[in-house]
């Protein structure tokens, strides 16, 4: 390794000097407000740091440590993991690294194909690419105020629906994007559609691109990217008619689409909204009526059901979830559709079925790998082992409201009718908030402290980031020993067995 760049140095004036003091005080406060714990740049770029470094891997042997930043690889100066993770497949190297302000580099050499060993700090190394949308129903609006700099953040980056599966607009899509897809071949991509008629999704989006932004789900279409919709009704708005023409449209319009996600918008109790408000008992049963009736038309002529419902609608109309098959590939799991049957189908032993939940709504700023929500989390813990068998005392089971009316039967029918499901009310959210993701340490600690000391906790890790809670609370703080689970059906029935 040798130092590079020493001819670089130049003589400031006094006036230079205290300009570049100036930038540099500048720059540090804009890395400390836009970055998040993953150490992601939201406002700017920067190279990618090493976290970690396998032992006796081709990165190890070349002496690359923790804390190097990545400047280029094979005269390449990545634009983020995707871009990079293609050049590091080649079986010679020559990294060009950062290492304490001091510029080396670093020659490898592997097999063709051989991952490197290392594991980094953020997906993106360039400009996150924000959203411009101003939705009354975005989720981000109706935070408290408080919380991590980095869950205000709204993305529209289609690298990150790549990787995330995130859903993006496209209404800051580029012909460049286009080509980029279709070059490297990103696939599946995720679009929110909510409406399919231009005023309206423009409306909705409070965007006017917002008209004329589904032309680039086309053009995926066109080019062989594989593409799944979402739809988020707002009742009053993008319901009824307007969602019967945007299925309409689909089928016209967009028939190769692989599937089609119709979910109900999240309202907090701080939303601002008037007009954003949480869906009656009648408003989700007509909802589920029109998703029924248009999947019978795509069968009859795509030969698949095409939309499909979130569970949620199914607990708010009362009605009993379709059987597992009915989902076809389970295409909008993390999406909260057919989780509630997939689940099920893993707690009664289809371990094919076991999937799991990536931690919720922020999972893309939030512990989640650079590699992905495909690949494995990063952990800051290592999740507590089961305790010895034949266990006497109480368990519980804490999870959203959503998660406890489908635990309790379940539980009920699998015969551990002595096992306590607590839905634990969000009251930090508030609203029809209800899902397991969006619990936060307070509420949680809240409904712990109604049970003895030596009670058996098992919760979901689909409720923490990094060991942490949304509303920044840890395990830690809990008043009592919590096991942590996968949260599928496989890994709580091996749980209660233990």
């Amino acid at each position: 390794q040798k130092p590079l760049g020493s001819a670089r140095r130049t003589r400031l004036t006094s006036t230079q000097v205290k300009l570049t003091e100036f930038v540099a005080a500048w720059a540090s406060w804009l890395s400390e407000v836009s970055s998040g714990p993953l150490g992601l740049s939201y406002m700017g770029e920067r190279p990618a740091v090493v976290i970690k470094v396998a032992a006796s891997s081709p990165a190890a042997r070349a002496g690359i440590e923790p804390g190097d930043e990545i400047l280029s690889v094979n005269g390449l100066v990545p634009r983020d993991v995707i871009e990079l993770s293609m050049v590091l497949d080649e079986p010679e190297l020559a990294l060009e690294l950062r290492r304490g302000g001091l510029e080396l580099e670093t020659e490898v050499q592997k097999q063709a194909g051989e991952p490197l060993g290392i594991e980094l700090d953020t997906p993106l190394f360039d400009r996150v690419r924000t959203c411009d949308n101003h939705c009354a129903f975005c989720f981000i609006y109706q935070l408290p105020k408080g919380l991590r700099r980095s869950l205000y953040i709204k993305d529209d980056d289609y690298r990150l629906s790549f990787l995330y599966g995130n859903f993006t607009t496209l209404t800051r899509f580029t012909e460049a994007d286009l080509e980029r897809v279709i070059d490297e071949r990103l696939s599946p991509l995720y679009v929110s559609i909510h409406a399919a008629d231009p005023e309206v999704r423009a409306q909705m989006l409070r965007n006017p691109r917002g008209a004329t932004s589904l032309r680039w789900l086309g053009a995926l279409l066109d080019a062989g990217v594989e593409v799944h919709g979402q739809v988020v009704v707002c009742p009053g708005i993008n319901d009824g008619a307007v969602l019967e023409d945007t299925l309409a449209s689909v089928l016209d319009t967009y028939p190769r689409l692989a599937s089609l996600g119709v979910v109900p918008a999240g309202v907090s109790r701080y939303n601002h909204e008037s007009e954003i408000r949480p869906h009656s008992r009648s408003e989700a049963e007509a909802v589920l009526d029109l998703i029924e009736e248009w999947q019978g038309i795509f069968l009859a002529h795509l030969g698949r059901r095409m939309v499909f419902g979130a569970d949620e609608y199914y607990l708010l109309a009362g009605r009993s979830f379709p059987p597992l098959e009915a989902y076809e590939g389970l295409w909008q799991h993390e999406n909260g559709i057919g989780m509630a049957a997939a689940f099920r189908a893993a707690f009664f032993g289809d371990r094919e079925k076991a999937l799991g939940v990536r931690s919720g709504f922020f999972a893309w700023v939030e512990g989640a790998p650079p590699a992905g929500y495909r690949a494995r989390r990063l952990l800051g813990r290592e999740v507590a082992p089961n305790p010895p068998r034949r266990f006497r005392g109480q368990v519980v089971v804490l999870t959203g409201a959503y998660g406890a009316a489908v635990l309790g039967p379940l539980l009920q029918e699998a015969g551990f009718g002595d096992v306590s499901v607590v839905g634990v009310k969000n009251e930090f959210f508030g609203g029809n908030i209800g899902v397991a993701g969006l619990l936060v340490g307070s509420d949680i600690a809240a409904a712990m402290r109604n049970y003895p000391a030596h009670t058996r906790f098992l919760m979901p890790d689909a409720c923490l980031s990094e060991d942490r809670f949304l509303d920044g609370t840890s395990l830690c703080d809990l008043p009592g020993r919590v096991e942590v689970l996968s949260a599928d059906g496989a890994s709580l029935r091996q749980a209660l067995e233990a």
